[in-house]
């Protein structure tokens, strides 16, 4: 049995997803896919266009399907599994492996290990992400939360969305600030450019990333990076509007010149607070820094 979520705008000129994901549980991923497959109407007129903008009143109506099970394979993959319980699980995602199955990787990816190590989870989050709440980049390592029963599943998207959770991350980036702290404040959206990639942009979605220098390095700096928000490729694009991109990104700053090789994205979901999804205790978990991860800080710090 499906369910029906009933919304009335009171703002013009806002996206029919945006508004979705912001005053449901929904991601606006999962709001796009049910616009396009048809799920929801605009003052009963059932539409299909994500970016449709909406004005004041108009009343939107989602009908949200009954959760399928998920039709992708287990696989026997290596899954760090950190800690679990009968709600939740958390796991220590390695550099290079993608979170959940997509049209170019259908398979080898975190859902499908986790479809073999774990039982009973939830299909909010669609067929092709059970138990997903949140993510991290493909070439990012870390900490990711899962949630292994529906009610756990919607009482951490709500945690997210609310920013109640606490996320910090250690990143490696280009040059040595010439202050200990910082933080950022500029709306990321997707490039006006290049539409694989998201950008700084006047009208892009808020975002707030604050910064900490944990040790000065040969042309590079160790960060504590706490993310207020949950923008895709926050940091990388924020630490770039900075003048200190990421090291080992290839998307944002392919072509740095370091005086070490730099094998992999130097970021890592390194700590993440959340309060229990059924017991709601403080919860705290730290994943510690990859093997090479740490030996290319090791290199940098030679002789800086």
């Amino acid at each position: 049995m499906g369910s029906i979520v009933r919304l009335v705008s009171e703002q013009d000129e806002i996206r029919l997803d945006s508004f979705i994901a912001e005053h449901s549980e929904l991601s606006r991923s999962r709001a796009q896919q049910l616009i396009r497959d048809g799920q929801v109407s605009l003052n009963q007129v059932t539409v299909t266009r994500p970016a449709l903008l909406l004005s004041a009143g108009d009343a939107v109506e989602v009908s949200i399907p009954e959760a399928r099970e998920a039709t992708i394979e287990p696989e026997n993959l290596p899954l760090t599994i950190l800690y679990q319980d009968k709600d939740i699980a958390v796991i220590d995602k390695p550099a290079g492996m993608v979170v959940h199955p997509c049209p170019g990787t259908p398979d080898g990816t975190v859902v499908n290990a986790l479809l073999y190590h774990l039982n009973d989870l939830s299909g909010i989050g669609g067929e092709c992400r059970p138990g997903i709440v949140h993510r991290l980049d493909k070439d990012t390592s870390g900490l990711l939360i899962i949630a292994k029963n529906d009610q756990a599943h919607l009482a951490l998207s709500a945690q997210f969305k609310d920013r109640t959770t606490e996320k910090h991350y250690r990143a490696v980036v280009y040059g040595c600030p010439s202050e200990e702290q910082g933080r950022v404040d500029l709306p990321i959206g997707r490039s006006k450019t290049d539409r694989k990639k998201m950008a700084v942009v006047p009208d892009g979605r808020p975002a707030a990333t604050e910064w900490r220098v944990l040790k000065r390095l040969r042309q590079a700096a160790l960060l504590d990076v706490h993310i207020l928000t949950g923008r895709t490729h926050q940091i990388r694009v924020h630490m770039k509007a900075e003048g200190h991109p990421v090291l080992g990104d290839v998307i944002y700053a392919p072509n740095l010149k370091m005086p070490v090789r730099i094998p992999r994205l130097m970021l890592h979901a390194y700590s993440l607070r959340i309060a229990h999804p059924v017991t709601g205790e403080e919860m705290q978990f730290t994943a510690p820094l990859p093997e090479l991860f740490e030996e290319t800080v090791a290199k940098l710090e030679g002789n800086h």
